[in-house]
């Protein structure tokens, strides 16, 4: 349990120097620790249909939209969805492509009675480098975590 509370410690930290509405912020490498040392603890990828089958899912994480693909247009299904399949009870890790509408998630998910949520840093891809590429800079598959491609 130290591990876990030195984490989630750090994260909650990271949330106050930021202004976070929302419980805290983990790197990729926090959330993955975070998710084998919490039981019952959830990673929510909230990436369209579209980046899941296109570009990678995370195995065993919870699959909601927060926007369709395409248009952007935001999933009005969101938090049902959310009941339906998370615990508004359980600690949960919100994950997008580069850490943005994961934040947006968060903080609907708090707003609406979840107690423990996180933003996973970095998302799934991470930041564009220098020559407009992700993948190279932060993210869950940059830091050779868990995924796999459809």
């Amino acid at each position: 349990m130290g591990r876990l509370n030195d984490l989630l410690g750090l994260a909650h930290k990271r949330a106050e120097e930021m202004g976070l509405p929302f419980a805290g912020a983990l790197t990729p490498t926090e959330a993955h620790e975070v998710w084998q040392l919490a039981p019952g603890a959830k990673l929510v990828d909230v990436r369209t249909q579209a980046e899941w089958d296109w570009v990678g899912r995370v195995p065993e994480a919870v699959e909601v939209e927060w926007q369709s693909y395409p248009g952007n247009l935001p999933n009005p299904n969101f938090l049902p969805q959310l009941r339906h399949q998370v615990d508004p009870e359980a600690l949960v890790m919100f994950l997008c492509r580069s850490g943005v509408r994961s934040g947006k998630a968060a903080a609907a998910a708090t707003d609406a009675g979840y107690t423990n949520c996180y933003n996973v840093l970095e998302g799934f891809e991470g930041d564009k480098d220098a020559n407009g590429h992700r993948n190279r800079v932060g993210g869950w598959r940059h830091a050779g975590l868990p995924w796999i491609q459809s």
